[in-house]
C-alpha cells in the first residue's frame, strides 16, 4: 500500500471567499420567542456567523491539525486520509478510531495525544496506542465515492485493508455515531483481526419498540425507553432528508456557509449535555467552527449525507459479534444493556453522568480513561 504524507493547506483565496460569503449572508426570520424549538436559533446563528467571519482563526486551527502526522493512501480504490500517531510506550496497541456525522478527524484532537503518549498526559506508558484516525470516504480529506453502496460494512472492510497495509495484522477499534457502526462491523465481519472493540454509542432496541417487554426492566431503563419515542418523533428529521434526498439538501449547504453552519450546529446543541443552554457551553466555539470549516472547505455536505442514503437503502445490519466489547454510555445517547447484550459480547459497560454524544469533544478525559481501561482489561 502506497502511503504519502499529507498536510492541510486551504488556499488564501478560499478563506477570502468564505469571509465574503459570510458577509453577504441572508438570514431568515424566526417565530418570535421560539428559541431552538423550530431548529437552530436565529440570534445564535447571527452571532456565530459574525464570529466565524471576523474572529475565528482557521490558520491556527489548521496548524493544530497539522501537528498530527497525517497521510493519504489508496485503499479499495479510494484515496483515504488518516492521522497515524505512533504510540510512545513499551508495546503500543494498534487502534483505529472512527468518527461519525457531523464529525471529522478534527473531533479527535483532544484524545489522540493522550492515547498515543499517555506519559506526557499523566498516564502510564504501558497504555500507549498506535492511533490511526481515518476520514471516512466522502468526509474531510478522503476521496468521495463515485459508485453507490459505500455504507458502514464497506468502510469497515476499507479499515481492515488500511490497517493491514500499515502492518497491523491485529488491532483494536473505537467509534461513536457512524464510527460505532463501522467499528461494530469490524467486530462482526473481521473478528479474526480484532483485539476488541470500544463503542461510545451502541444501537440496541427492544424487538417491539411500541410495546417492549417490561419484565425485569429497571427504573433507569424505563426512563431510556420513554425517551425513545420522543427522539424518534422530534430528532430524526435530518436522518430522513439525508437518507432519502441528500443531493437536494447538498445544494444549499454547499453554497451557503451559514446554511452549513446552522445544519451542523443544531446537532451540537441537541446532542450535547442538555444542561447547557448553548453548544459552546459544552464544546468550545472554536472547536465547533473547526469542524464546520472542514465540511465547508472540503465541500462535503452532500458526500457525507450520502452515507445515510446508502445505509438506509442497504437493508444491512451487523450480525451478532463475539469480539470483546466495551461500551461507554454518555447522557443524550439511549443505550439499554439488556438489548445490547443480545448482539454483543460486552465485557465492560460504563455509565457516565456527564457529557453527551460528542464524547471526544465534550468529555475527552473520560473517553480516554474508558478506552484505556477496556483494552488494559483484555491484556490482563
Amino acid at each position: 500500500m502506497h502511503v504519502e504524507p499529507f498536510r492541510i493547506a486551504v488556499p488564501d483565496a478560499v478563506l477570502t471567499d468564505l469571509r465574503e460569503r459570510l458577509a453577504r449572508t441572508r438570514l431568515p426570520d424566526e417565530m418570535p420567542g421560539s428559541g431552538w424549538t423550530y431548529g437552530t436559533n436565529l440570534a445564535y446563528v447571527r452571532d456565530l456567523v459574525a464570529y466565524w467571519r471576523d474572529r475565528y482563526d482557521w490558520r491556527a486551527a489548521e496548524a493544530r491539525l497539522n501537528a498530527f502526522p497525517q497521510f493519504r493512501a489508496t485503499v479499495g480504490g479510494l484515496g483515504i486520509h488518516f492521522v497515524h500517531a505512533r504510540g510512545v510506550g513499551p508495546k503500543p496497541l494498534p487502534l483505529v478510531v472512527t468518527h461519525g456525522w457531523p464529525g471529522s478527524v478534527a473531533e479527535f484532537q483532544e484524545i489522540i495525544g493522550p492515547l498515543a503518549d499517555p506519559a506526557r498526559h499523566g498516564g502510564d506508558p504501558a497504555d500507549a496506542f498506535d492511533v490511526v484516525a481515518p476520514s471516512m470516504p466522502g468526509y474531510g480529506f478522503s476521496d468521495h465515492p463515485t459508485e453507490p453502496g459505500m455504507q458502514p460494512e464497506r468502510i469497515a472492510a476499507l479499515w481492515a485493508e488500511l490497517m493491514e497495509g500499515l502492518g497491523y495484522r491485529r488491532f483494536g477499534a473505537q467509534g461513536g455515531d457512524w464510527g460505532a457502526m463501522v467499528t461494530t462491523y469490524l467486530g462482526t465481519k473481521h473478528a479474526d483481526r480484532m483485539i476488541g472493540i470500544h463503542l461510545n454509542m451502541v444501537v440496541a432496541f427492544p424487538e417491539n419498540r411500541d410495546n417492549p417487554p417490561m419484565d425485569g426492566v429497571t427504573q433507569d431503563e424505563m426512563m431510556d425507553l420513554m425517551r425513545m419515542p420522543q427522539f424518534l418523533k422530534e430528532e430524526t428529521g435530518y436522518q430522513r432528508i439525508q437518507g432519502t434526498k441528500p443531493q437536494t439538501l447538498s445544494y444549499g449547504l454547499t453554497d451557503s456557509p451559514a446554511g452549513q453552519l446552522a445544519w451542523i450546529v443544531e446537532k451540537f446543541k441537541e446532542w450535547t449535555n442538555t444542561g447547557h443552554a448553548l453548544p459552546e457551553d459544552a464544546i468550545p466555539r472554536d472547536e465547533i467552527l473547526t469542524d464546520v470549516s472542514v465540511y465547508w472547505f472540503t465541500g462535503t455536505a452532500g458526500s457525507t449525507a450520502n452515507l445515510y442514503y446508502e445505509s438506509m437503502h442497504s437493508g444491512d445490519w451487523p450480525t451478532p459479534s463475539q469480539v470483546p466489547t466495551g461500551v461507554a454510555v454518555f447522557p443524550e445517547d439511549v443505550a439499554i444493556r439488556r438489548y445490547a447484550d443480545r448482539a454483543n459480547n460486552i465485557v465492560r459497560w460504563s455509565d457516565f453522568d456527564t457529557g453527551g454524544h460528542f464524547a471526544a469533544l465534550e468529555t475527552p478525559d473520560l473517553l480516554v480513561q474508558d478506552i484505556r481501561a477496556f483494552f488494559a482489561s483484555l491484556a490482563a
